[in-house]
């Protein structure tokens, strides 16, 4: 029943727009022992980020962006920073440079949306110099997205699908925190789970990217529901302003928007699909509407027991979890009706114990462990 209905289901995508800067919001200005750089977008859009060395300089690229007749100095002031240019790249992209006095590593990147628009905010931190050029250098073109492959599927295969999704992903970073992208761990964590999955029999798991590669979140729902996905488990490391937040915690749809917590989170891991243009949350077909809500009237209280399932393994395996490990969101990742869907915060980058135990293969091998666990005892 639930594949029929699905079948009755319609998402659109829309175009991306032309995008504006907002000179008031916009500035580049020394901070505390910081380099901070601000842009106000009129709305969310695709950029990405890299230092360029020889000389120093922090490239910032915005798709369907146009700049203001603004001259560059009005947004600048301090010392770090010692020149700023910006213009148009080419037919869809545009791209402001930021000359950089000394060595510095991107501390923290984000695009969030606001009341007036979006807000692209980076910090850069002092490093040193052979720090500096070894990670400069241009992203690859493998960094654009291209539709995912959907997997052969055997009409007589009885296997349990899982699709393991890691997280962001190309132009889209994720947290970026002590050296470490939220995108390369996840990427890391979900082979490792995978691997892991299929080794066990009458369970098959399939991943939504292996690379480095920006995927909206349209297309890993579509690439699970092509899959024949059981389950869908989106894997993240969240990051936030303070230190204190630490543990894992395991998130499943809401019907309403959430707690505050919830809808933060959805802002920054979201920002990467919502700069495509893309938001299978809000839909005014009330038709699809409600064919979704009769579908996830099963698969969502499915969801909601695989969570409380795996927080039980994740303790049992001595993973350190939230002290509200079990929590809502309003997240389009789990928008799926016709399969249960979860999202694991498997830690904080921002909290320092949390990064180390994250980027311990030992520790890691836990949080697989507990996933593992937690699949074989809800597969049919």
């Amino acid at each position: 029943m639930i594949r029929l209905l699905c079948l009755l289901i319609c998402l659109s995508t829309a175009a991306g727009a032309q995008v504006y800067i907002d000179p008031e919001r916009t500035e580049v200005k020394d901070g505390w022992w910081q380099l901070q750089v601000a842009v106000g977008l009129s709305t969310v859009t695709p950029y990405r980020l890299f230092t360029l060395d020889n000389p120093r300089r922090l490239v910032v690229d915005f798709q369907n962006t146009s700049w203001p007749e603004v001259a560059p100095d009005q947004l600048l002031s301090g010392d770090r920073a010692t020149g700023l240019h910006f213009g148009a790249l080419d037919a869809t992209w545009s791209r402001m440079v930021v000359d950089l006095a000394g060595p510095m590593r991107v501390k923290e990147a984000a695009m969030t949306r606001s009341d007036v628009g979006a807000d692209l905010s980076i910090v850069l931190k002092r490093t040193g110099a052979d720090e500096f050029a070894a990670s400069a250098g241009a992203p690859a073109q493998a960094n654009v997205f291209e539709p995912v492959p959907v997997p052969s599927m055997d009409s007589n295969d009885k296997d349990f699908v899982v699709v393991i999704d890691p997280g962001h992903g190309g132009i889209d970073p994720g947290a970026q925190r002590g050296g470490v992208k939220e995108a390369d761990l996840m990427r890391l964590l979900g082979l490792e789970v995978a691997q892991a999955l299929n080794q066990i029999d009458g369970i098959r798991a399939v991943l939504t990217r292996d690379s480095d590669v920006f995927v909206p979140l349209d297309a890993r729902v579509t690439f699970a529901r092509s899959a024949g996905a059981g389950l869908f488990i989106s894997l993240h490391a969240d990051a936030l302003e303070e230190d204190e937040a630490s543990g894992a915690s395991v998130y499943t749809l809401s019907k309403g928007g959430g707690s505050s917590a919830s809808q933060r989170m959805v802002e920054r891991h979201e920002r990467g699909d919502l700069l495509a243009g893309v938001d299978l949350v809000d839909h005014s077909d009330r038709v699809a509407t409600l064919l979704m809500d009769l579908a996830r009237s099963e698969t969502g209280p499915l969801g909601r027991q695989f969570a409380d399932r795996l927080i039980a393994e994740m303790r049992d395996a001595g993973v350190r979890v939230n002290s509200r490990p079990h929590r809502e969101g309003q997240l389009a990742v789990l928008s799926a009706a016709d399969f249960p869907s979860v999202l694991i915060e498997v830690g904080f980058l921002s909290n320092a114990r949390d990064r180390a135990q994250l980027t311990d293969s030992s520790s890691r091998a836990r949080i697989v462990s507990a996933i593992g666990a937690a699949v074989v005892g809800f597969a049919p």
